[in-house]
């Protein structure tokens, strides 16, 4: 390992229209985009920065017109896209092996097709992931899978969501473990390989949470404290690194389109947490928190660390756990 720890650093490049779907308003099927405006602020922004990093795309945003142009630049302007699936469903536990191959290839064809780039990585909406899914991803040759999120604070992240941006939203079987169980909390922080039941593996590069108490620290967490006290917030990012590095973690760090944009670019959304806090204020603590990921560390994208990670000492293996069975097609839509 180099003397500055990689790290990796992902944006979800998650639509308006998916953010409705997720929260079960059925607006979300007249597809309402803000990626247009988006995209290029975002890519404009780190290149102010100086940084590369991974854009997981969603299929179906890949395939309108209106998008190709931002979607395009994503790849010449030096930055990787990865597969976010195709219809961005936080569900994906429940597909059949049919399905998800369906997803996975529909999205892939669809991103490379606009990008010129055909995704290494995968990234499920909500943190969504299965034996099966996996399985996918490793005969299709993914480099690695990034769906995870080890922390015991999903169950709060869901109470929380359902009594402010989900507020009179159906709980339906489809949401009832939306950002994942209390187990989530048992996997590693840092990177393993998936030792799969039908002999195949897969390399996992979890979002990092906070070794030992397994708490988030990604960008909107960060808002979320930077509300109260800018110090705080950006202390705690400190005093996160600083624990990764003691436990020799080195961190993959998520954004999303939420993460640089309020309520004054994005109306619609005004009910989601954070939203209150204007654009230039976000893109103002998202330049500095990148700028301190930098400090320390080497940002990269996902590929590049996982090329990285591959690379070196022999990984820990683990058996997947406690992802919901695949039910029946009829039962997961």
């Amino acid at each position: 390992m180099s003397e500055r720890p990689l790290c990796s650093i992902s944006l979800d490049v998650d639509d308006l229209w998916s953010y409705m779907k997720i929260r079960g308003d059925q607006r979300w099927v007249e597809r309402p985009s803000y990626l247009p405006k988006f995209l290029p602020m975002a890519l404009d922004t780190l290149e102010e920065i100086g940084l590369r990093i991974t854009f997981f795309v969603v299929g179906f945003d890949a395939t309108v017109e209106s998008n190709a142009e931002a979607m395009s630049s994503i790849v010449t302007r030096g930055h990787e896209v990865g597969n976010h699936s195709f219809e961005h469903e936080s569900w994906l536990h429940l597909y059949s092996r049919e399905q998800l191959t369906e997803e996975i290839i529909k999205a892939e064809n669809a991103i490379a097709a606009v990008t010129g780039q055909r995704p290494r990585g995968f990234r499920g909406p909500g943190y969504s992931w299965s034996e099966t899914l996996l399985e996918v991803l490793a005969a299709r040759d993914y480099l690695y899978d990034a769906s995870t999120l080890p922390t015991y604070l999903g169950p709060l992240a869901r109470a929380y969501y359902f009594a402010t941006a989900g507020k009179g939203m159906s709980k339906t079987p489809e949401r009832k473990t939306l950002f994942g169980t209390f187990r989530d909390g048992l996997r590693p922080a840092g990177a393993y390989e998936w030792a799969l039941r039908n002999g195949q593996s897969l390399l996992e590069i979890p979002v990092t949470t906070i070794p030992g108490i397994k708490a988030p620290f990604h960008f909107s967490y960060l808002l979320f404290l930077a509300r109260k006290s800018e110090a705080l917030a950006f202390g705690y990012l400190r005093t996160a690194l600083a624990i990764c590095r003691m436990a020799g973690v080195e961190p993959s760090f998520l954004l999303h389109p939420l993460d640089l944009m309020g309520a004054d670019e994005a109306h619609e959304l005004a009910f989601f947490p954070g939203m209150d806090l204007p654009s230039r204020r976000k893109r103002e603590l998202f330049s500095k928190a990148l700028r301190i990921l930098a400090e320390d560390h080497t940002p990269v994208t996902m590929s590049a660390h996982a090329s990285a990670i591959r690379a070196r000492a022999r990984l820990s293996r683990r058996v997947p756990d406690d992802a919901p069975a695949a039910v029946a097609p009829s039962a997961a839509r």
